[in-house]
């Protein structure tokens, strides 16, 4: 696809490119039995995600905090959305860092839903849940996949504060598409300004990252221009995947992005400066975050 055609139509059925195996191998199996033997769970689990495998074999798991329910209601997302009325469970951080210390995880990822009932949006529980999975797991290495915290930065401060090593908020769309796939709390500009902030707010080396999802009817131009944007806004890691529609009444998949488009952005992108970049039809935003956290901070 050159960078002006317009999207080729969706065909019927899922490509082959897009077809997973089973989960399977010895370590998968150990880890699943030893988590439910705690009555432990993970989002890599609830989320059907086709990597699980191939994560937890690397020592990577991604745990939700802060709930079940979001205050946002973004058109691609399956989570349930609602009011939660202020309230925290307050054994959530004990039980996520517990659950990264059975696993042996060397790398976690702590994701979240948005918050916006609190009135910090969560950023003191999710510091709390660093700071415990830390405490448990001293070698460990985390990632927060956050939300915008309504751009406020006493609450970005508090997140930095517990010092992550990845602090990561998806930009999910290009510019054009935001308003019909997010939330309308959650525009294009504010995830970018996030994002700087967070840089900004930092007295150690912390890095950043974004993710696109594509077969939303972007164009190869536009998804190029996100990219540069997150660029300029200080954004090191990025990962791209397809858009999979949860349900029949989520946003309908407009194009399945073949191989070789997510192969030229993957080039396009590391020719743009970004230290890490993971691109496929199958990547979500914590694909391999292991093993792309060393690759991109090996000595050079």
């Amino acid at each position: 696809m050159s960078e002006t055609q317009p999207p080729a139509p969706l065909h019927i059925g899922k490509p082959d490119w897009l077809k997973t195996k089973i989960p399977s191998g010895d370590i998968y199996f150990q880890i699943k039995r030893d988590l439910r033997q705690r009555q432990l769970f993970t989002v890599c689990e609830e989320a059907k995600c086709p990597n699980i495998s191939q994560c937890w074999s690397e020592g990577t798991a991604t745990f939700m905090v802060l709930g079940d329910t979001c205050t946002r209601a973004c058109r691609f997302c399956h989570i349930k959305t609602g009011n939660p009325g202020g309230w925290l469970d307050a054994k959530e951080p004990r039980q996520t860092a517990e659950s990264a210390k059975a696993m042996g995880l060397k790398y976690a990822v702590i994701t979240m839903v948005d918050r916006d009932d609190l009135p910090d949006g969560g950023a003191a529980h999710v510091a709390a849940v660093i700071r415990e999975v830390r405490a448990l797991s001293p070698e460990i290495t985390l990632e927060i996949l956050a939300g915008d915290f309504q751009q406020k930065v006493p609450s970005l401060q508090a997140i930095v504060a517990a010092r992550p090593e990845v602090f990561a908020h998806n930009l999910e769309t290009v510019e054009r598409l935001t308003p019909r796939v997010r939330d309308a709390r959650a525009s294009y500009r504010q995830s970018l300004e996030v994002l700087r902030l967070v840089r900004q707010q930092a007295d150690y080396r912390v890095y950043t990252k974004s993710a696109l999802m594509l077969g939303l009817g972007e164009t190869l131009d536009e998804a190029l221009e996100a990219l540069g944007d997150l660029r300029e806004h200080g954004v090191e890691f990025v990962t791209i995947g397809q858009y999979m529609r949860p349900t029949k009444q989520h946003l309908s998949i407009k194009r399945w992005v073949p191989p070789e488009e997510f192969d030229l952005l993957a080039a396009k992108a590391k020719a743009m400066g970004f230290l890490s970049v993971a691109s496929g039809p199958l990547v979500r935003s914590s694909y391999r975050a292991a093993s792309f956290f060393a690759q991109a901070t090996a000595p050079r």
